[in-house]
């Protein structure tokens, strides 16, 4: 792609990994977190408007699933800094292919990857080790309003998150799982 990122494509279209290629020598590194003119294609118009850190401090710690409901969705670039997690998206778009389908990435403070969440994709993560830090770059600011989100545990997803499943937020724990019903997040 360019000198400083690759692309990668997963199995769910759209749905991207982003491998950043730092730069170093014997003192240490640099590495690109992101670049408007390099990733002009991803972006496609959108600019970043928010950018979020979360850190989680134990082991087996699931957050989310979340996404945002148009006009409000967003294009997500989701990085490890510190530790490791399992990051999952899920396709949660009306009329998609690969509606109700999830991909998961392992991100970590020394994979360089990022995960590229298009819009109408439900986002979380599993902590596989303590004290994970992540980094967030949204085209879209958080709306309470228009949040949304879906069960961890949800049936109909089905996501094999590789620990058992703890210290879900009140919030997270009472997202409900899909109703039978669901036609899917409109574009």
């Amino acid at each position: 792609m360019t000198d400083r990122f690759d692309l990668l494509a997963t199995a769910l279209p759209e749905l991207r990994v982003l491998v950043r290629k730092p730069l170093g020598d014997r003192r240490g590194t640099l590495e690109r977190m992101l670049c408007a003119e390099e990733l002009e294609a991803l972006l496609a118009g959108r600019r970043i408007v928010q950018i979020n850190r979360t850190f989680t401090a134990a082991r087996g710690t699931v957050r989310g699933l979340h996404f945002q409901h148009p006009p409000h969705a967003e294009l997500k670039f989701v990085s490890c800094l510190r530790g490791e997690v399992f990051d999952v998206a899920a396709d949660l778009r009306r009329g998609s292919p690969t509606f109700l389908r999830w991909h998961g990435e392992i991100l970590s403070g020394g994979n360089h990857r990022t995960l590229v969440i298009p819009e109408g994709f439900a986002h979380g993560f599993q902590a596989l080790e303590d004290g994970c830090e992540m980094l967030y770059f949204h085209t879209a600011a958080y709306e309470a309003g228009a949040e949304g989100g879906v069960n961890v545990r949800d049936p109909r997803l089905a996501i094999a998150w590789p620990l058992p499943v703890c210290n879900l937020s009140e919030r997270d724990a009472a997202h409900p799982p899909l109703a039978e019903d669901f036609a899917g997040v409109a574009p």
